[in-house]
């Protein structure tokens, strides 16, 4: 699995990611981002070169190196001073509260404790701050949450641990954020997948 993790695996998840059908989502959540920005998550730095006048700095994370390989190409075409980080979202090498703005696009579905990084997101926030989130997760229908719960634990082993029934509005409320404003619904594509959760947070 080592080859495939580390070598077929990033390059996966960058070509699913540039899907055009999920411009829209990374578009709509991004123009609210402002001040010193954390991307959670950050791949291969697909919303680099989509963040506004607005942003101050992105810092960039990702655990995976072959990724942030990939992102140092699109630093360059960021507007504002970008730096990226390899580490876990579940311990964030950030100081509390040194943030204005955490995003996070199609990421809490990988994280192993997803809980644990919430809780994070929320500690190196300012006060005053936003979680602005595009996600993939639990449907609200039942005949396709049973599809979900099927189809996860192969999705989880061939897509670097994706679920595709997590319960993300739970999630972010579950770690001390306060849903501001959240839109739910189908992107095209087989619907256990593409079940989307779009939406801005705050502490």
């Amino acid at each position: 699995m080592g080859f495939y993790r580390n070598v077929v695996l990033p390059r996966l998840v960058h070509h699913s990611m540039t899907n055009r059908e999920l411009l829209p989502y990374r578009l709509r959540a991004l123009s609210a981002a402002e001040g010193r920005v954390l991307e959670v998550g950050i791949g291969s730095g697909l919303n680099l070169p989509l963040y506004s006048a607005a942003v101050r700095e992105v810092i960039g994370l990702d655990p995976s190196p072959q990724l942030l390989t990939m992102a140092r190409h699109a630093v360059g075409r960021c507007a504002c001073q970008a730096s990226l980080i390899e580490g876990s979202a579940e311990a964030i090498p950030l100081d509390s509260h040194s943030v204005d703005t955490v995003v996070t696009t199609w990421t809490l579905c990988s994280i192993h404790g997803a809980g644990q990084a919430l809780r994070e997101m929320r500690r190196v926030l300012k006060p005053g701050g936003q979680l602005l989130f595009v996600e993939h997760g639990l449907s609200s229908e039942e005949p396709v949450q049973r599809w979900q719960d099927r189809l996860t634990p192969i999705w989880r082993c061939l897509g670097g641990g994706c679920h595709l029934n997590r319960p993300i509005r739970t999630l972010i409320e579950a770690a001390g954020f306060n849903i501001a404003r959240i839109e739910t619904g189908y992107a095209k594509g087989p619907r256990p997948m593409v079940f989307m959760y779009e939406g801005r947070a705050v502490p």
